[in-house]
């Protein structure tokens, strides 16, 4: 596999997931929502930054990062001490979570929403801190043979109980930060860890569903550290802005050029810890080759260069544009076009998400095919876009809050785990930070903050958050339904044994 092939398949990848969006914008530029010339400008060449920025990210995952979780994995099964998985399992997953883009880019939303009363810091801290313990629960289960669905029954248990407790303007944040966290630099590390902790098992065999249902459980603590950081933070109030871009006073380059110091540091802060873990291993447990090492070091210069030329993109004009239209879609007489675009929005991002397209080939295959792939996609994509529009809708009636969407979807997403396919349930609530992909936490969560700033009535804070959480929601709920979908198949044509399906 030639380097030209790779980079080619991961542009491809990442253009399909960025250019619906892109052409949505520009048909929205000529239509419903017209916008300064340099404001377009900024927008296409953010698109075209996050485009080569992402190409370059992916690639250095795949041959940096990814091969740490690989060899780490590895070098702790040999250890035989599942004491010491614990702790280095939650060690690597707090500096994962740290250098995560989603999360980045939220954490660093919240900062500039709320003018640093909740800074970027100490959300992506809190949230990778409980990313890391929950991971090492996660390790436990797997060990002990425990069941996926007891233990995410307990953990949202203590979930709801919490969010009595919690301020709305929290609420909203834990739950997206928890389908923020989980994106494409935790999901695929996270997956290649639970392999060794899978060798470690006293049966030595790795079952397959043992990697379905980490990253679910892992999520969770990012939901369980911010509502915790509410109780301790226990601010009273908060004071919430946004301010829209219509006018720039220096040129278009110049917007992102300004940029560079800044997202450099960013870019530093978020990777160097994983590197210097990489060189502490290699010196003390990996031993590897030169070139193997050097080809390492090399992805993660990849990823570095990457992450700072999508966080340019993001912030130099790409956002903007979602929030300049989320605004003035508000404004406009008739709400049905926000509602409607809202909904598109949704359903062009999940199609075009890669992940997405992993994990129905996985679903087809796991069922040996009783469950198409287009069997997923259909119902998935409705599912996201009809999340993405009742978002919008809870900004444009004030008496609908969160909770009212949130209660009665994880009652409906736990009361199916007790009847689907137990395999489904890991896949199902996996799914949920495959859906809440790099688009859903840039361009989207722009749109409905624009949204929420310009309505009157809306609270940015509390309305402006909790899309990411509605999007991460939806496939829990309709991969489930799959799941029981595919036991009445399964039974009908005697493929599958009562008891298998249950396993």
């Amino acid at each position: 596999m030639t380097v030209l092939y790779v980079i080619r398949s991961k542009f491809m990848e990442v253009l399909t997931s960025v250019l619906p969006i892109t052409v949505m914008v520009l048909l929205l530029h000529f239509t419903l929502t017209p916008m300064e010339g340099p404001m377009i400008w900024r927008f296409l060449l953010g698109a075209v930054l996050i485009m080569v920025g992402l190409t370059l990210f992916l690639i250095g995952v795949d041959i940096g990062v990814t091969p740490l979780g690989d060899y780490t994995g590895t070098a702790l099964a040999k250890s035989n001490k599942l004491w010491i998985v614990l702790m280095a399992g939650a060690v690597l997953g707090f500096f994962i979570s740290i250098a995560e883009p989603g999360l980045l880019v939220l954490a660093n939303q919240v900062d500039f929403v709320t003018s640093g009363q909740i800074s970027a810091n100490s959300i992506l801290i809190i949230v990778s801190i409980g990313l890391a313990v929950m991971l090492a629960l996660g390790f436990l289960r797997i060990f002990y043979n425990i069941p996926l669905y007891k233990v995410l029954m307990v953990l949202y248990i203590l979930i709801f109980g919490l969010a009595i407790f919690t301020s709305k303007e929290f609420l909203a944040i834990s739950f997206d930060a928890s389908g923020a966290t989980t994106g494409i630099l935790a999901v695929p590390f996270i997956l290649s860890l639970s392999v060794g902790i899978s060798k470690l098992k006293k049966d030595s065999k790795a079952s397959e569903k043992d990697s379905f249902g980490l990253v679910a459980i892992a999520s969770t603590g990012a939901i369980i550290g911010v509502m915790i950081l509410d109780l301790v933070k226990r601010t009273s109030s908060f004071s919430a802005e946004l301010e829209t871009a219509t006018g720039f006073s220096y040129s278009v380059l110049g917007a992102f050029v300004s940029l560079v110091p800044d997202m450099v540091f960013e870019s530093v802060i978020a990777l160097s810890p994983l590197l210097v873990i990489l060189l502490l291993l290699q010196k003390v447990v990996f031993k590897l080759q030169k070139r193997e090492l050097r080809k390492m070091v090399n992805g993660f210069i990849y990823a570095f260069l990457g992450l700072v030329i999508f966080l340019i993109g993001v912030n130099g004009g790409f956002m903007d544009v979602g929030t300049t239209i989320g605004t003035k879609l508000a404004l406009m007489e008739n709400k049905g076009y926000i509602v409607v675009i809202g909904f598109i929005l949704g359903v062009v991002t999940i199609l075009a998400e890669p992940a997405v397209y992993v994990l129905t080939h996985q679903i087809e295959e796991v069922t040996s095919g009783y469950v198409k792939r287009i069997a997923v996609l259909v119902p998935l994509s409705l599912g996201v876009g009809a999340a993405v529009a009742l978002s919008v809708v809870r900004i444009l009636v004030p008496g609908i809050q969160l909770m009212h969407y949130l209660v009665p979807g994880y009652i409906i997403s736990l009361g199916l785990m007790f009847i689907v396919p137990k395999l489904f349930v890991g896949i199902a609530f996996d799914a949920g930070g495959v859906a809440t992909g790099p688009m859903t936490a840039t361009f989207i969560l722009a749109f409905v903050q624009g949204a929420a700033n310009a309505f009157e009535g809306a609270d940015l804070l509390v309305d402006g958050f909790g899309m990411i959480a509605m999007v991460a929601m939806a496939p829990i709920i309709t991969l489930q339904l799959l799941g029981l979908v595919f036991q009445s198949k399964a039974k009908k044509k005697g493929a599958v044994k009562k008891n298998e399906v249950h396993k």
